[in-house]
């Protein structure tokens, strides 16, 4: 696999080896810690919006701090800043100050590493192995999430939280060392025309946000809740779901390079929607949420190669890289913070969780529409010798 011969993107897949376990052992915990505080689960999803409504605001601040300091800078602060929503977590006890203060500090760090990050990536990639490279990406980090989530639930129950997300906050600033040999890379003081491509990604982005807000974070809440709200439990079932999907993504990202694209879509789309349907309706039955669950990791082995595949290509292709990372992370921010808000006046509304998680469903048809497009001009190049 010649893909492996990019020493930077080796660097940026250790960095996002670590910083996989940091996630999957504490910030998967986030909402339903916030949830078992005392935090009503329409008011947790009201939280998530406003954290994506925090990093809309805060994004445009990425660029002039990334033009003075550089990208890899950046994307190595950002990293160390993610891990200052972990020690305020435990003082969460309900809607009080520690609460407001998760809310107001969890968008800093997540708007400096998110757009870092992709810009990042696209930057040192190779076009011709881009599938290939977040296939190994997304096949890395469903490796490290079968030991993280169940290392995360079990320190929860036997440790408590304080000493729990503390370690956690300590793995997630470990991230950054594998960044300090990275390439630096300069950004640009000035992106002259238009950024190639911009409107095409934001689109693609507040697509996956819908989804990901039905299928990822109101799908955490109604999973915790049918567990029993038990740590253990859901830390067992997200571990669950990493080993069912950790080969997929390699699959999925050697047909995209081989101009299959639009193969990769249906079949991601025909996996996303029925996963959702089911998860939709397995919330009676812990064993079906559990296997619902688990499913959803095909979900994302074969979504994410899909998705970003074209928006990393048409980033590297744009005059500034960071630049259009923050133009498709907006788009991102506010497809997401719609879903938690329309999910959290549904569930305020006394509809069950079924209702939120299927509005994901819109999200994936809305994304395979433009990706049918943008394959379609692709695949057609990808075949010429």
């Amino acid at each position: 696999m010649s893909f492996f011969s990019n020493e930077a993107i080796n660097r940026l897949n250790a960095h996002t080896a670590v910083q996989a376990f940091a996630e999957n052992a504490g910030g998967i915990f986030v909402l339903v810690f916030m949830l078992q505080a005392g935090v009503p689960a329409p008011l947790v999803l009201c939280a998530m919006a406003a954290m994506n409504a925090g990093r809309f605001v805060l994004r445009p601040l990425a660029l002039p701090l990334a033009r003075r300091i550089g990208l890899r800078e950046t994307l190595i602060l950002g990293t160390v800043f993610e891990a200052a929503i972990y020690p305020v977590l435990p003082l969460v006890k309900g809607l009080d100050l520690a609460f407001l203060a998760v809310v107001l500090i969890g968008p800093v760090g997540s708007v400096l590493y998110w757009t870092s990050y992709h810009a990042y990536f696209a930057s040192v990639g190779d076009d011709q192995h881009r599938g290939g490279q977040i296939g190994v990406r997304q096949a890395l980090t469903s490796v490290i999430s079968i030991a993280a989530p169940l290392a995360g639930g079990w320190a929860l129950v036997m440790a408590g939280p304080w000493p729990t997300f503390l370690a956690v906050a300590a793995i997630q600033v470990l991230a950054a060392a594998p960044l300090l040999g990275a390439p630096r890379l300069p950004v640009a003081p000035e992106a002259p025309g238009d950024l190639k491509g911009a409107r095409l990604a934001m689109g693609l982005m507040a697509c996956d946000g819908i989804f990901a807000g039905g299928y990822h974070y109101i799908w955490q809440i109604a999973l915790f809740v049918a567990l029993g709200e038990r740590f253990e439990a859901y830390g067992g079932a997200m571990a669950l779901a990493a080993l069912a999907g950790a080969a997929s993504s390699l699959v999925v990202g050697r047909y995209i390079d081989a101009g299959r694209g639009r193969t990769a879509i249906i079949v991601a789309l025909i996996v996303a929607v029925g996963v959702l349907t089911l998860r939709g309706f397995s919330l009676s039955s812990p064993w079906m949420a559990v296997t619902a669950n688990a499913l959803g990791a095909l979900v994302v082995a074969l979504w994410i190669p899909a998705l970003m595949a074209p928006i990393y290509t048409l980033a590297k292709a744009s005059s500034c890289p960071l630049r259009f990372s923050v133009a498709t992370e907006t788009g991102w921010d506010l497809g997401c913070g719609g879903a938690c808000l329309l999910g959290a006046a549904l569930i305020a509304g006394g509809a069950p969780f079924a209702a939120p998680i299927l509005v994901g469903v819109a999200g994936a048809l809305m994304a395979f529409a433009l990706l049918w497009r943008r394959y379609g001009a692709m695949e057609p190049a990808a075949a010429s010798p």
